[in-house]
């Protein structure tokens, strides 16, 4: 460790993999093991309110061991309201030496969410899913609906069907493996093994009709599910409960906080799925909810910085004197 920072920007990250779904699965995978083994450690996430309207900044910590051997933060700010032409969301992260805590990278982080968030659902389609998924319906258009999109032709190449659906429909691009939903009732009453959300929707769109016995409704965004559309569903699977729950604005934790929700509730998490061999019953309706781990932020930062490390990729730059010397 010499104590220069090592700065990649997106292009970077992107050419070292960081939008690999393949890779970040095989990420995700291993976190969640060393988490059982007590080799990874998550706090609280803690946030400020920006002076833009609606605007907040969010710090989320975490530790990591085993191949990643890091420490770091994700600082994410995001700009509702904003003046540029710039994303709505803005992530870096920081990692540092597990073992001394030099700083080591600072990383442009869209790519490696959009890609762990994905490999995530990636995991909640193999293995919470109460039948084999043969036909999916995604909505959204923005990273992360193309983060997710690039996973099911990357991770599930033998899929029926790809239906996608957006608000405003001229922001998907066709395709020639894409079915085009301009409906959204319509759509969801088609037989669609799993419905994904990646929109950013701030009140449901999705009720109870949205449910159905064998279908899994993954829930990526912001208030897209109903509680009732919740409340229905026979199985609710997270990818883990923890203190963001007393906070997060996602669909499940509101209903939580309203009273309407309790944590033994909760059939199973990523442990259960990935290490305990949980599984849905073929009739099953289940509700995934995908909050987004930062352990898994700081895993994937720390892989890309050992390959750009080892290629000799980014900007380094000089934070202490004794750097210098």
């Amino acid at each position: 460790m010499d104590g220069l920072l090592r700065v990649l920007n997106d292009a970077d990250v992107a050419r070292l993999g960081g939008a690999d779904v393949a890779l970040a699965l095989e990420d995700v995978r291993e976190v969640v093991k060393l988490m059982r083994l007590g080799e990874a450690q998550m706090p609280a996430e803690n946030a400020v309110d920006l002076a833009t309207p609606l605007g907040k900044a969010y710090a989320l910590p975490a530790r990591v061991g085993g191949r990643f051997n890091a420490a770091g933060v994700k600082w994410t700010a995001h700009r509702p309201l904003r003046p540029d032409a710039l994303p709505a969301a803005l992530a870096v992260t920081l990692i540092n030496d597990a073992q001394n805590g030099v700083p080591r990278g600072l990383l442009a982080s869209g790519a490696l969410t959009a890609a762990r968030t994905a490999a995530v659902t990636a995991v909640a389609l193999q293995h919470a899913a109460p039948q084999p998924v043969k036909r999916v319906l995604l909505l959204g258009s923005g990273i992360h609906a193309q983060a997710h999109l690039q996973m099911l032709r990357q991770l599930f190449p033998g899929l029926a069907q790809i239906g996608v659906w957006n608000r405003t429909p001229g922001k998907i691009l066709p395709a020639a493996d894409l079915t085009l939903e301009s409906d959204l009732q319509q759509a969801l009453a088609q037989p669609y093994d799993a419905v994904i959300t990646c929109t950013s929707a701030d009140q449901p769109m999705l009720t109870e009709t949205a449910v159905r016995p064998g279908r899994i409704v993954i829930q990526v965004g912001y208030h897209e599910v109903s509680f009732d559309a919740i409340r229905v569903s026979d199985r609710v699977v997270v990818d883990a409960w923890g203190d963001f729950a007393e906070r997060s604005a996602k669909s499940l934790f509101q209903m939580y906080r309203a009273g309407l929700f309790q944590p033994q509730e909760v059939a199973a998490d990523l442990a259960a799925l990935l290490l305990d061999g949980w599984r849905a019953a073929a009739d099953d309706s289940v509700y995934f909810s995908s909050f987004g781990l930062n352990v898994f932020d700081i895993a994937l930062a720390a892989r890309v910085l050992q390959a750009a490390e080892r290629d000799g990729v980014g900007q380094r730059q000089p934070l202490f004197t004794g750097a210098l010397q």
